[in-house]
Formats: structure tokens, C-alpha cells, sequence
């Protein structure tokens, strides 16, 4: 089975929100809301693909050092295997904005278990919601 690695992000703001964004419509999972991030290509760590996904997707700068390893989900769907580290992150230039098509929420760590999530993110919950 193939094993894909994707980075994820919890963006935090500071009023201690997280960032949320639905997939848009036409990619596997649609209308599902997750951590912002995406696959880690050949040659690259998790902290560079997220540094890179975050530009793409919420036109936003951030850096490695500003990337503290959080937890991961490790799940197997029907057709691979998904790992996928998350990242806490406090700090970046920019306003985090749709450059993708997606839908984007500041929830509270309460609340994130009112979005619908693929089945990889809803362990992510309960230990992100503890942490902050």
C-alpha cells in the first residue's frame, strides 16, 4: 500500500482560534473541512512543503523555525495510507486568504468538532483542543 505524507498546519491566531478550509468542490472529500497544508514532494521536509503550501494556498509567508511539531494522524484509506505531521504555528506575514477556491473559518478549539472532517483529522481534535 502506498504511504502519502502530507503536511498539515494548525494556524493559530490570537485570539487562539484555528484556521479551518473546506475542500472545494471537484477534489476527493469536498465540502470536508481541514488543516490547511498538502503533499510533501520528493526532496523536501514536512516544514518546507508547509512553508511552500501556505504561500500556494493562503498567500501567506511563514518559516521552519516559526513550525513547532504539534501530533500527526496516521490513517488508511481504501487506496493508501496517509501520514501526516501537524504543525502548530503562531506566526506569519500576511492575511491568510482563499487562493484555491476553498472556504476558509477561524474556529475555537471548542467548536472544530462541528466541521465535518476526512476521517484522518478527527483524532487531531481532542489533542489540539487540549493543547490550547
Amino acid at each position: 500500500m502506498k504511504v502519502l505524507l502530507v503536511s498539515a498546519v494548525a494556524l493559530i491566531d490570537v485570539d487562539g482560534r484555528v484556521l479551518l478550509a473546506q475542500r472545494p468542490e471537484g477534489k476527493s472529500m469536498a465540502g470536508l473541512w481541514e488543516f490547511p497544508g498538502g503533499k510533501v514532494e520528493p526532496g523536501e521536509s514536512p516544514e518546507t512543503a508547509l512553508v511552500r503550501e501556505l504561500h500556494e494556498e493562503l498567500g501567506i509567508e511563514t518559516w521552519n523555525s516559526c513550525l513547532a511539531p504539534l501530533t500527526f494522524a496516521s490513517h488508511g484509506y481504501d487506496d493508501f495510507h496517509l501520514l501526516m505531521p501537524l504543525f502548530a504555528c503562531r506566526r506569519w506575514e500576511g492575511i491568510p486568504q482563499a487562493q484555491e477556491g476553498q472556504v476558509l473559518k477561524w474556529v475555537r478549539p471548542a467548536d472544530l468538532r462541528d466541521y465535518p472532517m476526512p476521517p484522518a483529522d478527527i483524532p487531531l481534535i481532542p489533542i489540539l483542543r487540549d493543547w490550547l
